[in-house]
């Protein structure tokens, strides 16, 4: 029998007759609040358990109501999603890494990263976005036309100041991949890549050493113009990453030329890590995303099954993880039509093996 708050044992209760069974009252469940994961599947978690430790599979953002039955109990409203739907989407077991696109359009406050942090479990890595503020060589428009030249554009104290240092600080141990995807170049500045990677090595080597701050952390960079793939620029670009200690975000999207044609940068960096963005299938070309957006809409499905792309994100994890180095692929429900059923469909044929 448990004391009281002055360590003497409590009064002994007074008898009462026991109410019939008829009058005793049914327990009153407490209403579930907020957004709820998708009911238990041991299978997903038993695939989860035969993946490599060193891999983190995820999707790009998490706010698709057509997710249902997969990531949430039941179709929530994208605006609830956006604000609750982190924590459910943390408890699936194959999710491991989400990548933050929000951070590209308005840099984020340490605030803001920890609130994120806070939702998802211990072994959680985020992928997130450099603002467009430092990645952007022009100054857009809402519709997304250059108006004039981004005089921040690889600037080395914006990226430390409004990226790096507010990511590190609210998320600690869970930065994963911090990803400055490089926008489309106007032809001009295509034409002086050499200048530019001057540029690109000045700001990656002012920035302070994510690796050694937290455990999986890696700067990388991501481009959005095949030029930068050229044999006159890839070796230097990837001796710029080097020298840096980052590395290349493969970015399969339509604009660049397919996984295969990308990976010798890679192979230039190692040993490292892997992170790859899965943005966009081929068959909607460069400037298919509004198209695939409105043809796999709700994101509950696979549309289009991307067979290659598929087996060289395996064969590359394979090799990555199992030399000891942390991978990390995010996936756009553009790629396929939903983004949680390819990860499961990766998961699979690695777990195969």
């Amino acid at each position: 029998m448990q004391d009281d708050l002055f360590g003497g044992p409590p009064p002994p209760p007074s008898p009462s007759p026991a109410p019939p069974p008829s009058a005793t009252p049914a327990p009153r469940s407490r209403p579930r609040t907020g957004v709820q994961p998708a009911p238990r599947d041991d299978t997903l978690r038993a695939l989860a358990a035969a993946l490599p430790p060193r891999l983190r599979l995820g999707t790009s953002s998490w706010t698709y109501p057509g997710w249902t039955g997969l990531v949430w109990d039941r179709e929530y409203p994208d605006a609830t999603l956006s604000k609750q739907g982190l924590t459910a989407y943390g408890q699936h077991p194959l999710l491991r890494t989400v990548c933050i696109d929000r951070s590209f359009y308005r840099a984020l406050t340490d605030v803001q990263f920890r609130r994120y942090a806070e939702q998802v479990p211990a072994d959680f890595r985020f992928v997130v976005k450099a603002p467009a503020l430092v990645c952007d060589a022009q100054i857009r428009s809402e519709d997304g036309k250059g108006r004039q030249p981004n005089p921040l554009f690889l600037d080395p104290d914006v990226a430390v100041k409004e990226f790096i240092e507010p990511a590190l600080a609210g998320m600690g141990h869970k930065v994963g991949a911090l990803v400055f995807q490089l926008s489309p170049l106007p032809f001009m500045q295509l034409q002086r890549l050499p200048l530019l990677l001057d540029r690109l090595r000045a700001m990656l080597k002012a920035l302070p050493d994510v690796r050694g701050a937290t455990p999986d952390g890696v700067v990388a960079v991501e481009v959005r113009d095949p030029e930068w793939l050229a044999p006159g620029i890839a070796p230097a670009l990837a001796e710029v990453l080097r020298e840096a200690g980052a590395t290349y975000c493969l970015g399969l999207h339509a604009k660049m030329p397919r996984m295969a044609d990308q990976l010798p940068l890679l192979r230039a960096l190692w040993p490292g890590p892997l992170v790859c963005r899965w943005n966009l299938n081929p068959l909607h070309g460069a400037y298919g995303y509004e198209d695939a957006q409105r043809e796999y809409a709700p994101y509950d499905r696979i549309h289009d099954v991307d067979e290659d792309t598929r087996e060289l994100i395996v064969r590359t994890v394979r090799g990555v993880t199992g030399a000891g180095q942390n991978a990390y692929v995010t996936i756009s429900n553009k790629a396929e039509g939903c983004a949680p059923l390819s990860a499961r469909a990766l998961a699979e044929r690695l777990a195969s093996a």
